[in-house]
């Protein structure tokens, strides 16, 4: 179970944080869900790798790719599926696990978006099937639930926060948070800084930092690059990551 909770860290990388003045809308390469759903009938493929430390750094855990798939259902719902390919080695006892995460299906709901306001509001839930390989898999069926909301500070900064609750069959589940500041250097270029973490059981809040670049290739299409370390636990990963949404119209995406 150890190993699992530790996994959960970055398993749940598929998320982000809606940069300004860049015009496609991604959840990645933040924990930050963004508050907007992608344009109706238009689907978004949103893949990277990660390597990372979990809680010493005898445990490493390599996500080649971490990918997540969205098709806007209408304009203010998408529906979405994830999943992760996952190769675990532990230098401790020479355990090495390698197969797919457990299967996570959802949507994400706009609750409110005006142009008149800077305020931005979402919901995005997942239903967690236990379709992992052993040891990767948390065996029983779970929820990831998240309120995510963001304001536009001004035309380059803006703001987007998170809180959420996930279950995942055993003891009373998790609290999640998070924050993040982005910033648009131009049209093309983007950064942010983020905290997040849990809180789960005895072992309080988990609290980590992360930030990150995003570039711009086109219109639909954006790289990215991020790192992460915890600031009360041992963890860290790098990631790079590459997003692309087809079929959106021009000026929604």
């Amino acid at each position: 179970m150890m190993i699992k909770k530790y996994l959960l860290i970055v398993i749940l990388i598929g998320s982000g944080f809606e940069l300004i003045a860049q015009t496609i809308v991604t959840d990645r390469p933040d924990q930050t869900e963004s508050s907007s759903t992608i344009p109706h009938k238009s689907f978004q493929i949103e893949a990277g790798v990660l390597f990372g430390d979990l809680n010493n750094e005898a445990q490493r855990v390599y996500l080649l790719p971490t990918t997540l798939f969205r098709y806007g259902l209408t304009r203010g719902i998408e529906l979405r599926l994830a999943q992760n390919l996952i190769n675990y080695v532990s230098e401790y006892s020479s355990e090495a696990r390698f197969g797919f995460s457990d299967l996570e299906l959802g949507a994400k709901f706009q609750i409110l978006k005006r142009e008149d306001i800077n305020t931005e509001i979402a919901f995005l839930s997942h239903v967690v099937l236990p379709t992992g390989a052993e040891g990767l898999s948390f065996d029983k069926y779970g929820t990831i639930n998240k309120l995510s909301l963001s304001h536009e500070l001004n035309s380059f900064v803006g703001l987007g926060y998170n809180v959420g609750y996930n279950y995942f069959g055993y003891d009373k589940g998790m609290f999640t948070y998070s924050m993040a500041l982005g910033a648009a250097f131009n049209e093309k270029l983007g950064a942010y800084l983020e905290f997040y973490g849990e809180s789960s059981g005895p072992t309080g809040f988990l609290i980590n930092f992360d930030s990150g670049l995003t570039y711009l290739i086109q219109d639909n299409l954006q790289l990215d690059f991020s790192f992460a370390f915890g600031l009360n636990h041992r963890m860290n990963y790098f990631a790079f990551g590459c997003s692309w949404n087809i079929g959106g119209k021009k000026g929604e995406i």
